[in-house]
């Protein structure tokens, strides 16, 4: 039977953010992951937009992890008439969970906050979705196992594939009658020091592959001793040292860094707080799935006790107020939100602090803006000057780099009918097309925002 599918890219095109790819068959109508946009102000404007697509007749949305930008749209999905379900691994669910309860928290803060202080052009500020909302979004969620074909109807079966990045991290490969439809989600690094290796595909007729490192290689850092002169540093200075942090993954790699640190007696045993109710949740996702990452029970235990765990608003203005040098780790990564923003307006100005970035900073973001090297930063409505030091480390990305892309699609033993590069910015997405025509002499696209391609099955 031969009969064409329609995809249509509704986001992470052109772009890194926003991973939604809708997929139109005769037999069912699949989403890609269904993430928001993040960073400059024109596509988080894209959020507030019904999408251009009938929702009411997507009949599932498969997720490639738990990540905001790739499940973050879900309570605005239902909201617009999608009934069907949601599914992902276990893992991957309960941190979109986790992830969703937490942003529908912030959304609704963060409308109160601008209407009482008044800096909103709207009248009144609305959250972009509500606690009630993701409720309702919840119901929906239904666990699979990874490695095992599950079949949706009778010429449509996909399978999820462990691919490191964070814990629950898969690609999806989606077999529509005799072609493979391979979505790489985000591909983890092969030397985490929490995930194992990803997984590689095998063959793809058409491959749907992020390149947000395409045009470059992570550095060949030595993150421990980078990290230990960082913190020497930040003591010398009798200083704070500030890592806004992811709260999947990221935060728990720092916290298990800076345990061997001490242990090997790298640093002293200078005070370290988690400051991320949402990283604290997904810790007891990691004891709740062993099987997805290398960490023993005990390794975990002793890691988890080396920290102190913020739990209240009032213990973080305690920290804040803590005279001591210290490490602070809190959300959000790209400094979009959460509690690093009430310890950087504080401490940003003090030249004796240090700022941390530890993972891709967005266009558009706070993060972005100090790696660049903002004299000023605003929050809520406020330019702060930025004194601190502002340090990254390239090298603690959870994201493959182009060589590592490419290794992933060297496993590939067939030659693709279409590669589409996605979930990167121009200069990346340039860049690692011109790699994989001249490596593998594939034919490559890179499709623009609500570009519709049919492909014959």
């Amino acid at each position: 039977m031969v009969s064409n599918v329609k995809v249509t890219f509704l986001g992470a095109s052109n772009v890194v953010t926003g991973s939604k790819f809708f997929i139109e068959t005769p037999e069912l109508n699949i989403l890609i992951d269904c993430g928001v946009f993040q960073g400059l102000k024109e596509l988080r404007q894209l959020n507030w937009v019904d999408l251009p697509i009938s929702v009411a007749n997507i009949d599932l949305v498969l997720l490639t992890h738990g990540h905001l930008d790739h499940v973050g749209y879900l309570p605005r999905l239902v909201k617009q008439g999608f009934s069907g379900k949601i599914i992902g691994t276990g893992p991957t669910l309960a941190i979109a969970e986790i992830i969703l309860r937490d942003s529908a928290k912030i959304h609704e803060e963060d409308a109160g906050k601008a209407n009482e202080k008044n800096y909103t052009k709207h009248n009144p500020a609305l959250p972009f979705y509500s606690v009630e909302d993701v409720e309702q979004t919840l119901l929906m969620f239904h666990a699979k196992e990874e490695a095992h074909w599950i079949e949706l109807s009778e010429h449509i079966a996909y399978r999820f594939q462990y691919n490191g990045h964070i814990l629950g991290a898969t690609f999806i490969e989606l077999d529509i009658n005799t072609k493979r439809f391979v979505f790489s989600g985000d591909i983890g690094r092969p030397h985490d020091f929490l995930l194992e290796q990803p997984k590689r595909p095998s063959s793809a007729d058409y491959l749907f592959i992020e390149s947000t490192y395409g045009n470059k290689n992570h550095p060949n850092e030595d993150v421990e001793q980078l990290l230990t002169n960082i913190i020497l540093e930040t003591i010398e200075k009798k200083g704070n040292l500030i890592i806004p942090s992811f709260a999947v993954e990221r935060l728990q790699v720092l916290m298990f860094i800076l345990y061997n640190l001490n242990q090997k007696n790298k640093i002293p045993n200078i005070p370290i707080f988690v400051d991320s109710p949402m990283g604290n949740n997904v810790l007891d996702v990691f004891k709740r799935f062993p099987k997805w990452h290398k960490l023993s029970d005990a390794e975990f235990n002793h890691m988890y006790n080396h920290t102190n765990i913020i739990e209240s608003y009032k213990e973080t203005w305690e920290t804040i107020d803590d005279k001591r040098s210290k490490i602070i780790i809190a959300g959000s990564g790209m400094v979009t939100g959460g509690r690093v923003l009430t310890y950087l307006q504080q401490l940003i100005d003090d030249t004796s602090t240090t700022v941390l970035l530890v993972g891709y900073q967005a266009e558009g973001t706070r993060g972005r803006q100090l790696y660049d090297g903002a004299h000023e930063i605003k929050f809520g409505g406020k330019y702060y000057s930025v004194k601190a030091t502002i340090k990254h480390l390239e090298s603690l990305s959870a994201h493959a780099d182009q060589k590592e892309l490419l290794n992933w699609m060297g496993a590939i033993v067939n030659v693709p009918e279409k590669v589409y590069l996605i979930h990167g910015e121009p200069s990346a997405t340039n860049a690692l097309r011109v790699k994989i025509t001249d490596t593998f002499n594939w034919n490559v696209s890179i499709p623009k925002l609500f570009d519709v391609v049919n492909l014959t099955v």
